[in-house]
């Protein structure tokens, strides 16, 4: 599959999260059996167009591996399994969080990843972003220095990832705050300029350049 997608994608470089390159954006966990939430996930139907996301799935949450994520990769906090599945191919925007995100990738998918700190003015460039694709059944700890957004699909049939974020995260703010890249409770987000979507529902226009398509 990688093969494959970096022959369909010659114009930027496609590598894996075993690649040493994925060192700095996150790490893989080796010591936690995801195949019983792999085969949860991959019973819930993908929408038609676009991509779902829930910040809790009872489901997930009701398997011991939920347990084992929060005291293993959350230090006993209260911890929040969720789910992002469908479709989506576009680097689009890029989201962070003052904590580590754990992802499952239930289906192959390819993550565009940046660093916080490579944000100037408010401002970062496409081509700061490298493509880095997940096998399914991996799960890996992305930093909270680790600029993210949706997965990509690399087939026809979508994407589905499995994320594990501390309680509360990605929730509606109930204040108003001043921070206008601050979108949802520990979310802070910037759009491509091109997403004029996302820019209509009030996320700030940050990221320049080309907006990576997954083909």
């Amino acid at each position: 599959m990688l093969e494959t997608l970096r022959k369909n994608n010659p114009d930027y470089k496609i590598y894996s999260v075993t690649d040493k390159e994925f060192s700095s954006f996150g790490r893989i966990i080796n010591d936690i059996d995801v195949s019983e939430i792999c085969s949860v996930a991959n019973t819930i139907e993908n929408p038609e167009n676009g991509s779902s996301y829930v910040t809790s799935e009872p489901k997930f949450e009701a398997l011991s591996v939920a347990n084992e994520i929060k005291e293993k990769l959350f230090g006993t906090l209260p911890t929040q399994v969720g789910n992002c599945w469908g479709h989506n191919n576009l680097l689009n925007a890029a989201e962070w969080h003052t904590s580590s995100e754990i992802n499952i990738a239930t289906t192959d998918m390819v993550l565009f990843l940046a660093h916080v700190y490579e944000i100037e003015n408010g401002k970062i460039n496409s081509d700061k972003f490298k493509a880095f694709y997940v096998p399914k059944g991996t799960i890996i700890e992305v930093y909270a220095t680790s600029l993210h957004f949706c997965p990509c699909e690399v087939s026809a049939g979508g994407f589905g990832c499995v994320v594990a974020l501390p309680e509360g995260t990605n929730v509606p703010l109930e204040t108003e705050v001043s921070d206008p890249l601050l979108f949802r409770k520990n979310k802070w987000i910037i759009a491509h300029e091109d997403n004029a979507g996302l820019i209509a529902r009030g996320v700030v226009s940050g990221i320049t350049g080309t907006n990576f398509k997954v083909k």
